[in-house]
């Protein structure tokens, strides 16, 4: 689904909107998230950090999980949203960095997500394999490919190569995304295995595709199910991610985290 915001909503996206409880200063770019968090049995935790840890609410994280992103908002409709970085530890999570203001679908979350509805699923879901980006590199851990003409992201549902990337000079059909013309959004950004291996052995056709960790497009405002970071904010949680800590996001309002 195309991801350009869907809300003409003004810069007032990058402020921490009234669901940032409790308040945390915005990361800045002085102040990364440590790479060595997670690595280590005996970190302590990000200095003068007072959130609460929502980490300690899940329980179906795999045991090798080391490294847990909480994509979390007040309500089911709400498209204003916190993402919070969190390391296991000797003695549980602990958070890697502030909250961070975030944006995501504009019709909120959902937990049936379907193609061409602009909900954000819920669920718990790994980090892709490879990540992407219209600019070089920024110092991710993962495989980066940037992208070039004819890079796109199949969301063609009659198509065998439905919700994966694909290197095409034609059109794959459907709301297949021209990846390397979204700009500013495709700055930078990583896949959320939203219907895709290994959360689901085959995409489903018309569950829904392209559901990414990407920048804020142009206005700040909500978006077509993905989840939306400042510049940033996304290139410090890029570099964060280890695919050797097995990480994982979830997805979901704050009350139903005890699910995941």
């Amino acid at each position: 689904m195309k991801r350009r915001s869907l809300l003409l909503g003004a810069a007032a996206g990058l402020a921490a909107p009234a669901v940032l409880t409790p308040a945390a200063p915005a990361l800045a770019t002085d102040r990364p998230l440590r790479p060595g968090w997670g690595t280590a049995p005996a970190q302590r935790p990000w200095p003068g950090l007072q959130l609460p840890s929502r980490a300690s609410a899940l329980t179906t994280l795999p045991v090798e999980t080391k490294q847990v992103i909480i994509v979390g908002a007040s309500s089911y409709t709400t498209t204003y949203a916190t993402l919070e970085a969190y390391v296991r530890v000797r003695n549980g999570w602990q958070p890697a960095s502030p909250s961070l203001p975030a944006r995501i679908g504009s019709k909120g979350f959902s937990d049936n997500h379907v193609e061409g509805v602009a909900t954000t699923p819920t669920g718990v879901y790994s980090i892709g394999p490879t990540m992407y980006g219209i600019a070089a590199n920024p110092g991710v851990r993962f495989p980066y490919h940037r992208l070039v003409s004819g890079d796109w992201w199949n969301e063609n549902p009659s198509s065998a190569r439905y919700n994966t990337f694909q290197q095409s000079a034609t059109n794959p059909g459907g709301a297949s995304e021209a990846l390397w013309k979204e700009v500013p959004a495709y700055t930078h950004f990583a896949v959320i295995t939203y219907n895709m291996p290994p959360n689901v052995p085959k995409p489903v056709p018309n569950a829904g595709s392209g559901i990414f960790l990407h920048q804020f497009s142009t206005s700040a405002g909500a978006t077509a199910g993905c989840v939306s970071l400042a510049h940033d904010h996304l290139v410090d949680v890029l570099n964060w991610l280890d695919p050797a800590l097995s990480s994982r996001i979830v997805l979901s309002p704050y009350a139903q985290l005890s699910r995941y």
